[in-house]
C-alpha cells in the first residue's frame, strides 16, 4: 500500500482569484477584508499577516504600508516600528504560541530570494524541537499538523494581548 499525503485545504490557495499588481499593496488598501486576508493586525505604519504559504504552522509577515523594495530607503522611524512589532511577535509566538524559537529574517530582492521582492517584509517563522523533516528539501513540499484557519484565529486571539503599542 502506498503513503499518500493529503492536504485538502490547499485546493482553496489554488482556485482562488489571483491579486494583480502587488499582493502587499493591495492587503494594505483593504482593510475590510483583513479576516479574509488573514490580517492579525495593522496600524499606521504597517500590517501584520499570516503567510498563505508558511515554513511552519504560525508563520506570518510584518510588511510596512509603504510599498518599496529597498530596506535601505525604508523611513527609519518605520523599521524601528516593525522592529518593535518583530520584538511582540517573538513573545507572542513563544508565550503565546508554544513556539520553542524563532527565525526571524528578510530576503531582499529577487536574487536574495524573496517571494514577493518589489515589497519588503519581515518574517516571523515560529520553530520547535523536532520539526525540521526532508520534506522541504526533497520534495519541495511542506507538512503541517493544523490548518491556516484555525491558526490565524488562534494567533488573532493572542494579539490584543501582545500588541498593544506604547507611542
Amino acid at each position: 500500500m502506498k503513503d499518500i499525503l493529503y492536504a485538502p485545504w490547499r485546493d482553496d490557495y489554488v482556485k482562488q482569484e489571483k491579486i494583480e499588481g502587488c499582493v502587499f499593496c493591495h492587503i494594505s488598501s483593504h482593510k475590510q477584508d483583513d479576516e479574509k486576508l488573514h490580517v492579525l493586525y495593522r496600524d499606521e505604519y504597517c500590517f501584520v499577516v499570516m503567510n498563505r504559504y508558511p515554513y511552519t504552522p504560525g508563520h506570518f509577515m510584518i510588511i510596512p504600508h509603504h510599498h518599496t523594495d529597498s530596506l535601505e530607503d525604508l523611513d527609519p522611524q518605520v523599521w524601528l516600528h516593525m522592529s518593535a512589532l518583530a520584538q511582540k511577535g517573538v513573545k507572542l509566538l513563544k508565550e503565546g504560541f508554544g513556539a520553542h524559537g524563532v527565525n526571524l529574517g528578510m530576503n531582499l530582492g529577487d536574487a536574495g530570494g524573496a517571494g514577493i521582492a518589489q515589497h519588503i517584509h519581515l518574517h516571523l517563522v515560529p520553530r520547535w524541537f523536532g520539526d525540521t523533516n526532508f520534506m522541504t528539501s526533497v520534495a519541495s513540499t511542506r507538512v503541517h499538523s493544523s490548518d491556516l484557519e484555525k491558526i490565524y484565529k488562534k494567533i488573532k486571539e493572542l494579539i490584543p494581548h501582545y500588541f498593544q503599542l506604547q507611542h
